[in-house]
């Protein structure tokens, strides 16, 4: 739970417990420390993390090679509940995410744990860039699995539990300061996934965790986000925004808007995302004559249907499905195309809106939550009215129609995406987590994303 600002702390499972710092030489009562921190007291070798940070590598008793980073001295703990983990074959961009926080918090010198679900050839545990990855459990069995790992290990300052429509219930077992993370109410995306009756409950269930949950401190990027767990009886809900790695090109070159109109749409081909409304907008603009090309990036369930979609309509215009891509080619493809079609359910925010706009590419998007964020309507890109292939590519049509229109929007775009990079988002992000995790009271914020 978020801190109170007091000496001793309650957990709703019932109790207090006192915050005590993990130190080289604890006093009386302090958890016991692993086997990997005792060596702290023996010594270990430093090494430089990049960011001016420092921590110690553990060894072996016979001088072999480091098993994983060991925080220095002084350091906090953290400990990330997610369901995915980067190297999951389902991981998108709520992983993406998550691993830019936990590596920065990383290499401020803290000790960085992220439990996800297991899956089929990964490792129980192991590094990711200076990240200890766990993994156990799967759907239904990973709380259990998380609960009986996390009663072994060392206290830890701060749990991130984050919710995916169903969270860890970490509040009343982590028996530490617990914030929730949530990137989007999944609301209309369960019937994306689930026949209508359990979708139903799912809805419901999500209503029920969000009341449970009220007390807890909440954080999200999105405004919208936070309007709806507030409407949901949330009362802590703290926005961090969200970062990218691409940067906003230095100079920005001139693109024409003229054919053929290059059309991009990147994204994990589930339900969820509706990639088949880019793909009949794109029908629809090739017969009404608009000279046009779509390039589809990314890989998931979908992709069969999708394929067989673009035959039956598009047969004559091909849709150019790429498959996932490595991010310089990936960025390479946003920087070459006119616009980015997004047409998602509903999003956390829409990490590749900001990332196109960095590149020099405006978007066309649906009105949806996290949406209506990451494009400025007639500011930095155009909002459709509804949510439809028909007002997808009338949205298209009007652009085309003003070409300096156009534009105006590239330069906003590309402006507004300076402000979201990482170097800009992290260091604001560690410094809300670290008060959290030793209890500093947080202050009120104003502004849209503060």
């Amino acid at each position: 739970m978020g801190g109170d600002g007091v000496s001793n702390h309650r957990y709703p499972c019932g109790g207090t417990m006192s915050p005590t710092p993990h130190r080289i030489a604890p006093p009386r009562g302090t958890p016991r420390l692993s086997a990997e921190r005792k060596l702290l007291i023996k010594g270990g070798d430093w090494f430089g993390t990049g960011s001016g940070a420092f921590g110690i590598v553990s060894r072996g008793p016979n001088g072999d090679k480091p098993r994983f980073p060991v925080a220095r001295p002084g350091a906090m703990r953290f400990l990330m509940l997610n369901w995915r983990d980067p190297k999951n074959p389902q991981a998108g961009g709520a992983e993406r995410v998550t691993e830019g926080y936990l590596a920065a918090l990383r290499e401020r010198g803290h000790e960085v744990y992220w439990f996800a679900f297991a899956f089929p050839g990964a490792r129980r545990e192991e590094e990711l860039r200076g990240i200890r990855v766990v993994r156990g459990g799967g759907k239904g069995t990973a709380i259990l699995a998380a609960w009986r790992w996390y009663r072994r290990q060392p206290r830890f300052d701060l749990v991130v539990d984050q919710h995916h429509g169903l969270p860890w219930f970490a509040p009343w077992w982590c028996r530490t300061r617990c914030v929730a993370y949530i990137h989007e109410v999944l609301g209309p995306i369960w019937g994306a996934f689930y026949r209508p009756l359990t979708a139903a409950v799912g809805r419901q269930q999500e209503r029920w965790t969000h009341w449970l949950y009220r007390n807890v401190q909440f954080w999200t990027a999105s405004a919208s986000t936070r309007a709806q767990l507030e409407r949901h009886g949330v009362r802590r809900v703290h926005l961090i925004p969200y970062g990218v790695d691409t940067r906003a090109l230095p100079v920005l070159p001139e693109k024409p808007l003229q054919a053929p109109i290059r059309l991009i749409a990147v994204s994990r081909l589930a339900p969820n995302k509706r990639i088949d409304h880019a793909i009949r907008a794109y029908a629809l603009l090739r017969e009404r004559g608009v000279d046009a090309r779509l390039t589809v990036v990314g890989t998931g369930v979908d992709e069969a249907k999708l394929h067989a979609l673009a035959a039956l309509l598009t047969a004559r215009w091909p849709v150019e499905f790429t498959g996932p891509l490595p991010e310089a080619e990936k960025d390479a493809r946003l920087r070459e195309a006119h616009l980015l079609l997004h047409t998602s359910m509903r999003e956390g925010w829409g990490l590749n809106v900001i990332e196109a706009n960095a590149l020099g590419t405006p978007a066309v998007v649906y009105p949806v939550s996290g949406l209506l964020e990451s494009t400025l309507h007639d500011r930095t890109g155009v909002v459709t009215p509804t949510e439809t292939p028909e007002t997808l590519a009338e949205a298209i049509e009007a652009l085309l129609r003003e070409p300096e229109r156009y534009q105006r929007y590239r330069v906003a775009a590309w402006e507004r995406a300076k402000e979201f990079h990482w170097s800009r988002v992290l260091p604001v992000a560690c410094e809300w987590l670290e008060a959290q995790a030793r209890g500093d009271p947080a202050p009120a914020q104003t502004g849209a994303h503060s």
